[in-house]
């Protein structure tokens, strides 16, 4: 049985305290009657073209069609020919969902969408996943939802009562946001490794460096995503209301990046035990040599996104002495931590190979945090020794007198600027004042896809 610890004002913990809750789904199903609820879930044609992948989405499929408070699923495919979307309109039939509806973002309806929306300035050009959530939240919001659900399409041991409890404090309660927590667990061993060896360490020595210094706008960003258990995980909840005013980073930071926004833009949060037991999807390689692949390429999007983010909307300096200083409080806190590990796992009869979470610590994390520090600090780094370098020489005096120190400082504040500015969406709530058309154009190519894929 889990514990009643509630650490934080802003955001409420919901413990699995019972194995089972009856009257979950009936209150689901009643609220659903004037409250519509809609689930979204990101793929790409490989989830069910690719034989190992095929039977992890069709159980979610198989899962899903009991959970009646869903009034649509949006699958938002990617990656997939017109042959794929037909494959996966024959799959859902065949499990007999009857709500789906596949946003098919190479077809020709919802291209011809991203492209009135680029045609009206914004930039969509970063294909993805984030791209990918941003339509479908559109369409959610077309559909007229109040409750916007999220969960990733390789989830190996998914069931809908995660689902149900995931829902439940937006859907029933009223919270503005709903965010999963659970053990990632599998075949003996503990898995969820850039959480326990990335983030939790990086912002433990966050937090340790800003205690020192009192720096109390940092300290409560940080205090904020450490109260979270899982702060990776994928499976959330929005309330329609904060959904239209979000913005969602288009890169591997994007999880980090919807907890910052929702520590600015809502009040009412909760963090949700959606199982008691192991809860599994695909894990991502290491990619040790490639810094823009696998877990090496997560790490380093997820720590440029955090230290931007503080850098932007809590005013931290960065610099070569804060980068280092930094990288080694985290080796220091993640040492600590995989002792921990070690402990908690012989506690529970669990296997633990302290040697490869310290190498992958010390040899890939710690490289990519540095690397993520010389993206963010290099350039101004390269303007203030430039114009050190044109000062202390007469032979640029006639550049100097004619602005050209000015222009240095002027062009570094912008790159500034545009460095610190994680790649993002832009809010929906932006999109329809800007495009007031839009959400019927959106509506106009649903049922143009329904009647394409489900005849």
């Amino acid at each position: 049985m889990s514990n009643l610890a509630q650490k934080h004002t802003k955001i409420t913990s919901f413990y699995l305290l019972t194995k089972s809750n009856p009257k979950l789904r009936s209150e689901l199903r009643q609220h659903s009657k004037w409250k519509k609820a809609v689930l979204v879930i990101p793929l790409l044609a490989s989830e069910f073209t690719d034989a190992e992948n095929r039977p992890v989405f069709e159980n979610i499929l198989k899962k899903l069609r009991p959970a009646s408070y869903l009034s649509r699923i949006i699958l938002g495919l990617d990656q997939a020919d017109s042959s794929d979307a037909r494959e996966l309109a024959r799959l859902v039939s065949h499990h007999g969902l009857k709500n789906c509806l596949i946003q098919h973002n190479e077809g020709p309806g919802f291209s011809a969408i991203y492209d009135k929306l680029s045609e009206a300035g914004f930039d969509l050009s970063v294909r993805g996943k984030g791209r990918n959530m941003f339509l479908s939240f559109g369409i959610a919001i077309a559909l007229g939802a109040r409750s916007v659900g999220l969960v990733d399409a390789d989830i190996r041991t998914f069931r809908r009562e995660h689902l149900d409890r995931l829902f439940y404090p937006v859907q029933v309660l009223n919270y503005q946001f709903s965010k999963a927590f659970y053990a990632r667990l599998q075949e003996g061993q503990m898995y969820g490794r850039v959480k326990r060896l990335l983030l939790d360490p990086l912002l433990i020595a966050l937090k340790r460096k800003f205690t020192e210094t009192k720096e109390e706008k940092v300290l409560r960003l940080v205090d904020f995503l450490l109260t979270f258990n899982y702060q990776l995980s994928g499976e959330v909840v929005f309330d329609t209301s904060l959904l239209k005013r979000m913005h969602f980073a288009m890169n591997w930071g994007v999880e980090v990046f919807t907890l910052i926004e929702v520590y600015r833009k809502a009040t009412n949060i909760a963090q949700v035990e959606i199982c008691d037991g192991p809860f599994d999807h695909k894990h991502q390689f290491l990619s040790r040599s490639d810094k823009d692949k696998g877990l090496h390429k997560m790490v380093v999007d997820i720590v440029t996104t955090l230290l931007s983010a503080l850098v932007i909307e809590e005013g931290l300096e960065i610099s070569d002495h804060f980068v280092r200083d930094l990288t080694v409080t985290y080796l220091d806190v993640a040492d600590n931590l995989i002792k921990m590990y070690g402990d908690n796992a012989a506690f529970s009869g669990l296997e633990y190979e302290a040697n490869v979470e310290e190498e992958l610590v010390h040899g890939i994390v710690k490289d990519a945090i540095l690397h993520a520090g010389d993206l963010l600090v290099s350039p101004y780094r390269l303007a203030e020794r430039f114009s050190a370098f044109v000062g202390s020489h007469k032979a640029f005096d006639s550049f100097v007198e004619s602005g050209l120190l000015k222009a240095i400082s002027k062009s570094s504040k912008k790159s500034r600027d545009q460095l610190f500015e994680t790649p993002h969406t832009v809010s929906w709530e932006r999109v329809e004042r800007k495009m007031p058309s839009i959400l019927y154009d959106i509506i106009d190519v649903v049922e143009k896809e329904k009647r394409l894929y489900f005849k």
